[in-house]
């Protein structure tokens, strides 16, 4: 079995079509992420997009730097199939969850081609095709309508709405999408801007508008609350930032404080995702794999985990459509679907990459 040889970080920026808008405060202008390069002995390859994420996960380009140089003789000269050296040391480096989720993805990547096999052969799927969501960020009615009017044009059918700035506006907003997709379905994702005083009233709004689901209504600190929320049975509640790894998911599935869990591959990479779906599938929840805002490269590798047994959807596979360019082919949705058929077409382009690249 061929050993790690090289690591490598490649930061990229690509602008977006509109910023995106999220929680109290946050904003996403571009994508200026890193794709991050595993070089096994013999020259093969795995990659994977770090999503750089300072006001979720605390990581920066430089912190990413740091701490890719502080993995690298841990890493390197261990076998590519040694998966239990591997998470060992990835586990004893606390926090740190972009680098860690990227660098778990290419090297099963990296090991899948060692095999003579692609990733996709590796995940085989438990379906044929999956839902498709797409994420509205917060902004003006008309600015919002237009994104989802471009998303619905290029076959998307699910929409997650950002809420939590202006809750009554909120509303009003998801109402205005509620009659201009009238065949559209939507849910909505808080970033835990509610508190536990006005929460019911929200959801109970929002339940007379049609909403699937809410995600992260609630602080995560506010551990009781959302379970007593949950058992109110108002609205379906994702578990997003509460369920962050497999230590959390355990914390929340025994308190019983959500109906489904947003995977994110961007931080538990495919070990840790495949791992916390099992959890979840053991106590009888649904899943979805969620978007960190990734360009195509990143949708590609979560949609792989959006076909295991056990995720339910709809998945968040098309935020790359708000992105000035790419340099993945992604396959187009159909009337709200990905096809694993189309997906596993989908190849790297290298001369696309260098138009991005930053280094």
């Amino acid at each position: 079995m061929a050993r790690i040889k090289d690591l490598r970080l490649i930061p990229f920026r690509i602008p977006l079509k509109a910023p995106l808008r999220w929680g109290k405060a946050s904003e996403l202008p571009a994508l200026e992420h890193a794709l991050l390069e595993v070089e096994l002995e013999g020259g093969v390859l795995g990659r994977a997009e770090v999503a750089i994420r300072p006001t979720i996960y605390g990581e920066t380009l430089g912190s990413v730097r740091a701490g890719l140089a502080y993995l690298r003789p841990r890493l390197l000269g261990l076998e590519a199939d040694d998966q239990e050296a591997i998470r060992a040391v990835l586990e004893a480096f606390p926090c740190n969850l972009g680098l860690k989720g990227a660098l778990d993805t290419a090297l099963w990547e990296a090991w899948a081609r060692s095999e003579g096999e692609e990733l996709h052969q590796v995940l085989k799927p438990a379906k044929h095709r999956v839902r498709v969501a797409y994420i509205l960020g917060l902004g003006e009615e008309e600015e919002v309508l237009a994104d989802a009017r471009m998303a619905y044009a290029q076959g998307v059918r699910v929409f997650k709405v950002k809420v939590g700035r202006d809750l009554e506006a909120d509303t009003r907003r998801i109402a205005r999408l509620k009659e201009a997709f009238p065949e559209a379905e939507l849910y909505a994702d808080a970033n835990e801007a509610l508190s536990p005083k006005e929460a019911e009233r929200f959801l109970l709004a929002w339940k007379d508008l049609g909403l699937l689901y809410v995600e992260e209504p609630l602080p995560i600190e506010e551990v009781e609350a959302r379970r007593r929320l949950r058992a109110q049975g108002i609205l379906p509640l994702i578990a997003d930032d509460s369920a962050m790894t497999p230590k959390d998911l355990r914390r929340e599935l025994l308190l019983d404080t959500f109906d489904l869990l947003n995977l994110k591959p961007a931080r538990t990479g495919i070990t840790w995702s495949l791992e916390m779906l099992a959890l979840a599938r053991d106590k009888g929840k649904k899943a979805m794999v969620g978007s960190q805002a990734q360009s195509a490269l990143g949708a590609y590798h979560a949609a792989l985990l959006a076909f295991q047994q056990g995720v339910a959807g709809p998945n968040e596979l098309a935020f790359h459509l708000k992105a000035e360019g790419s340099f993945l082919d992604f396959p187009p949705f159909r009337e709200g679907w990905l096809y694993w058929d189309d997906l596993v077409r989908a190849r790297f382009d290298e001369a696309a990459f260098r138009r991005y690249a930053l280094e």
